[in-house]
C-alpha cells in the first residue's frame, strides 16, 4: 500500500495513494474513531450542488477563472453520479462545525482538479455557512423527493381501500370500549386524513428550512464573500435542485440558530405519531385470527413464530411503530442540539444533520414498505364486523332520544348483566314493542 504526503496549515501527513482526500480529512479520520455513524450521503450530494453553483457564481463575479469553475462543477458532478462515495468516511462525532466534512469535499474537489481547496474550492466561503446550507438542502430534498412520493402511494391505496369498503358498516371503539357504529371506509379515511394533514404540516416548515445561511461565511457579517453572493448561488441551486431556495434574511441567526430543524423536523414526529396510530389500529384490527378482534385480514408475509407453527405476525406494523420511536428519539435529541447555539454559531450541527436525515429516510422507507406489504392486501372481514356490530351494547344510544339516557343505560346494563341481546333486554323493561326497537336500532341509519 502506497502512500503520499499532504499538507495544510499544520504540516504534513500522509494518505493513502487511493485516497482523494487532503490532509484535513485524514486529521479527522485519526482524530474522531468515534462509532460508526458517517455523515449521511444526501448531505454530501447537497454539498456538491453547493460547491458547484458557488464556482458557477464565483465566476461570474470574476473571483474564479472560467477553466477552474468548470473543474469543479465537472468533478461535482461526478460526486453525485456516486463515482466518489468512498471518498467521504468521516464520522457524525467531529467538530460541532462540521468543518472537517466541509473540508473533505473541498479536498476531494481540489484532488480531482488540481485546485486548491481552500483558495478555490472554498472561495467566498465558510464552514460556518456552507454546513447549516448543505444540511438544509439536504433536509428538502429528502423531504420532498423522498418522503412526499411515498406518502402520495400511501395516501392513493387508502383511498382505493375506502371505495373498495364503502358501505361496510362496523362497531366503533374509544377508550379501548365498544362504541357507536361507523362505516369502516369512514374508519380509512381517518387515517388518510392524518398523511395528508401532516403532509401540510410538513410543507409549511419547507419555507423556513428553504432559507439559507451562504453568504454569511465564518460570523454572519459575510467576510471575504462578494456582495450578492448569498442571492446569486440561492438562484443557482433553485434552478439546478428545481426548489425555491432564498437567503436567510439574517445571517447571524441562519448560523446560530437551528430553529427551522426544529420545526420541520416536529412535522416528522407528528406523521411519525400517526403512523404509530395507524399501525396500531391495523394490527389490533388484525388480532386473532381467532382469540382476538379479527375484524380485517393483512397480508401473510412470512412465518412468525420460531416455535409455534403457522403462527403469523403483524410484522409490516411492528417495523413502522419502531420507526415511529426511533424518530420521536431523534427529535429530542436535535431540540437538545438547537438549544446549543453559543454567540454566533451552533457546534452540534453534524448531529441535528445526520437524526433529520436518518428520521425522513426511515419514514419513506417504511411507508413504502408498509404500503406495498401490508395496507395494499387489507381486507375487511365482514362477517366478523356484522357479528360484532349486532352483538354490541352500545347500539343502545340510538335508543336515548326515545325513552331517555337514564332508561337506556339502564337496558344496557341488563344485558350485560344478564347475557341478553339488546332487544331482548329492551323488550323485557317494557318501555319499547318490537316495532318500535326495529325501527330505531338501525345501524346503517347510525353512520
Amino acid at each position: 500500500m502506497g502512500y503520499r504526503k499532504e499538507q495544510d496549515s499544520m504540516g504534513e501527513i500522509l494518505v493513502e495513494e487511493q485516497n482523494q482526500w487532503g490532509a484535513q480529512t485524514q486529521r479527522s479520520l485519526e482524530h474522531f474513531k468515534i462509532g460508526e455513524e458517517k455523515m449521511p450521503r444526501g448531505l454530501i450530494e447537497a454539498f456538491a450542488f453547493l460547491k458547484s453553483a458557488s464556482a458557477t457564481v464565483n465566476y461570474r463575479m470574476g473571483k474564479l477563472q472560467k477553466e477552474q469553475a468548470e473543474a469543479i462543477e465537472q468533478a461535482c458532478g461526478e460526486i453525485l453520479q456516486g463515482r466518489y462515495a468512498d471518498q467521504f468516511p468521516l464520522s457524525v462525532w467531529q467538530t460541532g462545525s462540521g468543518t472537517q466534512t466541509n473540508m473533505n469535499v473541498n479536498e476531494v474537489i481540489a484532488h480531482l482538479t488540481g485546485l486548491h481547496p481552500n483558495d478555490h474550492v472554498n472561495m467566498s466561503q465558510s464552514s460556518n455557512d456552507t454546513f447549516p446550507t448543505a444540511m438544509n438542502i439536504a433536509a428538502v430534498v429528502a423531504i420532498r423527493k423522498e418522503l412526499f412520493p411515498a406518502m402520495a402511494e400511501m395516501e392513493q391505496i387508502l383511498l382505493e381501500k375506502e371505495k373498495e369498503h364503502e358501505g361496510i358498516i362496523k362497531i366503533g371503539r374509544t377508550h379501548l370500549q365498544d362504541a357507536t357504529p361507523l362505516k369502516f371506509s369512514q374508519e380509512i379515511s381517518g387515517w388518510r386524513a392524518m398523511l395528508q394533514e401532516t403532509r401540510q404540516m410538513m410543507e409549511e416548515t419547507l419555507i423556513p428550512l428553504s432559507r439559507l445561511a451562504i453568504g454569511g461565511t465564518a460570523v454572519g457579517t459575510g467576510l471575504n464573500a462578494p456582495e450578492g453572493f448569498s442571492e446569486a448561488v440561492c438562484k443557482e441551486l433553485s434552478a439546478r435542485l428545481h426548489m425555491p431556495f432564498s437567503p436567510a434574511p439574517n445571517k447571524f441567526h441562519a448560523l446560530t440558530s437551528k430553529d427551522s430543524f426544529v420545526f420541520a423536523h416536529g412535522a416528522l414526529k407528528a406523521l411519525a405519531a400517526n403512523l404509530m396510530k395507524i399501525a396500531n389500529d391495523i394490527r389490533w384490527l388484525a388480532s386473532g385470527p381467532r382469540c382476538g378482534i379479527g375484524e380485517i385480514t393483512i397480508p401473510e408475509n412470512e412465518p412468525g413464530s420460531s416455535i409455534m407453527p403457522g403462527k403469523v405476525n403483524p410484522t409490516q406494523c411492528e417495523a413502522v411503530t419502531m420507526v415511529a420511536v426511533q424518530v420521536m428519539g431523534n427529535d429530542a435529541a436535535i431540540g437538545i442540539a438547537a438549544s446549543q447555539g453559543n454567540f454566533q454559531l451552533n457546534v452540534f450541527m453534524p448531529v441535528c444533520a445526520y437524526n433529520f436525515m436518518q428520521s425522513v429516510r426511515l419514514l419513506a422507507d417504511c411507508i413504502r414498505s408498509f404500503s406495498e406489504h401490508c395496507l395494499k392486501g387489507l381486507q375487511a372481514n365482514e362477517g366478523r364486523m356484522k357479528e360484532n356490530l349486532h352483538h354490541s351494547l352500545m347500539l343502545v344510544t340510538c335508543l336515548s332520544p326515545k325513552i331517555g339516557y337514564e332508561n337506556a343505560a339502564k337496558i344496557a346494563r341488563e344485558a350485560y348483566r344478564k347475557g341478553l341481546t339488546l332487544k331482548e333486554a329492551a323488550l323485557a323493561s317494557g318501555l319499547l314493542e318490537e316495532a318500535e326497537f326495529d325501527a330505531l336500532v338501525d345501524p346503517a341509519k347510525m353512520v
